[in-house]
């Protein structure tokens, strides 16, 4: 094996429980319930209708439980069709690696779940199998900027849920080095998924990393093995995908854990757009929107790059887009005074009201923002009146940020918001509550089995 897939191997094999102290735990936990929350909101949606479709059709001896389908699928299924929901709203966590890769790490908890039911583990099993796949994710995005390069979060996801995987099924070192390889040597990814009009695969693409990468777990626990160099070998990752880089994977780990300083969400929208709605919602109260003349933005240039710079997000046709639009976000704040999962329905995206503010807004990048990122998510708004009169405000760290985070409540609070068309909303409570005591559970196929139940009201 390569020097990049033994470092990950090894780091897998060699943390263990012990490594997660109260502080580590509850972090995960934190994630874990809002991930929930994410999921159930999104079980309505048309991909996941699509994705419990499909899982419907599928039985393994390996099974888990999809949100809203009371037949057990399998277990890579089960992973896809919830990991489809807890990105469709685009509502769940966030990280930006010290070099300013990004990711959503959280979409990797539905693959740590699956994997944990089908195998009837311990719930503090299935919480360090997530630390794990957190980490192996943002070092594979924090060692290169894939996203500057055109290929997509899923290249690296795939490594990520594979190892979750592979250490809930107790692979050797050798194994994971073979999961590992399977995983990343077939599932390269191309970001044409988050360009211009975006589609349903926006949300979908990383479920189907998920879904690849416990398929790579099985296959190496099965005797599959994987090319012994498919980062630095000729016509490898570095060789045609990222450039060379090195990787930051040690045990013992410094803390602190990924899953727990990922960014939690406020705002269901693209989470480089959550610093100017907390600033336009701040500054509404002052900005009568019939006498707004114009808005101007000033902001880092990966959020300029990806809500507020494509001729689309002026003009959004899909959900998807709209949620990865920054004058729509704006837009749709200033005239309802918050953003939720409404504010994405078809009536809303094609309101003329909505779309006539639209284009008074307009966004820029600021190279000392740039600068500053990702330490710092600055956005400058300033609003200018038919007055003349400007109306100016700025944030560095969004609601949810780790300078600047949800409590214990507020997670709470979003949950049960996402949760409130739900037909048995006792269950809905009682799974929460299971969540939040993770660690204790024995056998947490005792508890994800009824995820099946959460159907619409």
């Amino acid at each position: 094996m390569d020097d990049v897939t033994g470092s990950i191997a090894s780091f897998v094999d060699g943390l263990t429980a012990e490594a997660l102290d109260a502080s580590a735990i509850h972090e995960v936990k934190r994630r874990v319930v809002d991930s929930f929350g994410c999921i159930v909101g999104g079980r309505g949606g048309e991909p996941a209708r699509i994705a419990r479709q499909l899982a419907s059709q599928s039985q393994g001896r390996l099974s888990a439980t999809a949100v809203g389908l009371e037949t057990k699928t399998t277990v890579e299924l089960a992973a896809f069709a919830n990991t489809v929901m807890v990105r469709y709203l685009d509502y769940n966590d966030m990280y930006f690696t010290p070099r300013g890769g990004g990711q959503h790490p959280s979409d990797l908890i539905p693959a740590a779940l699956a994997t944990g039911e089908a195998l009837g583990v311990r719930g503090v099993d299935v919480l360090l199998s997530i630390v794990i796949a957190y980490e192996v994710g943002a070092a594979l995005a924090g060692a290169t900027r894939i996203r500057e390069r055109g290929w997509d979060q899923g290249t690296f996801t795939v490594v990520a849920a594979a190892m979750g995987a592979g250490k809930l099924l107790g692979l050797s070192r050798e194994q994971l080095a073979h999961a590992a390889s399977i995983a990343v040597t077939s599932n390269i990814a191309t970001r044409q998924t988050r360009v211009g009009q975006l589609s349903m695969w926006k949300g979908s693409a990383t479920a189907a990393a998920n879904r690849n990468g416990i398929f790579a777990a099985l296959l190496a626990r099965e005797g599959m093995t994987g090319p012994s160099e498919p980062f630095v070998g000729k016509d490898g990752i570095m060789d045609l995908i990222t450039g060379p880089f090195t990787l930051d994977l040690a045990v013992p780990h410094t803390r602190p854990f990924v899953a727990e300083v990922s960014g939690l969400k406020f705002h269901p929208a693209e989470y480089n757009s959550q610093s100017a709605l907390d600033v336009i919602l701040r500054l509404r109260d002052r900005v009568p929107v019939d006498q707004i003349e114009d808005i101007h933005v000033e902001t880092y240039w990966v959020a300029y790059s990806e809500i507020g710079m494509e001729p689309a997000k002026w003009d959004p046709r899909t959900r998807e887009t709209a949620d990865h639009s920054l004058p729509y976000l704006l837009a749709a704040a200033l005239l309802d005074g918050r953003i939720t999962p409404d504010s994405f329905s078809p009536d809303r995206i094609a309101d003329p009201q909505l779309r006539s503010l639209m284009p008074r807004i307009s966004v820029a990048e600021r190279p000392d923002f740039s600068r500053r990122f990702p330490g710092e998510l600055n956005a400058r708004i300033i609003v200018r009146l038919r007055s003349g009169q400007t109306i100016e405000g700025q944030a560095a760290h969004p609601h949810g940020h780790a300078k600047h985070p949800l409590t214990d409540d507020e997670v709470n609070e979003k949950c049960d918001a996402l949760c409130a068309s739900v037909r048995d909303r006792k269950l809905c409570r009682e799974l929460k509550d299971a969540l939040w005591a993770f660690e204790s559970l024995d056998n947490v196929a005792d508890v994800l089995g009824s995820l099946g139940r959460l159907t619409a009201s």
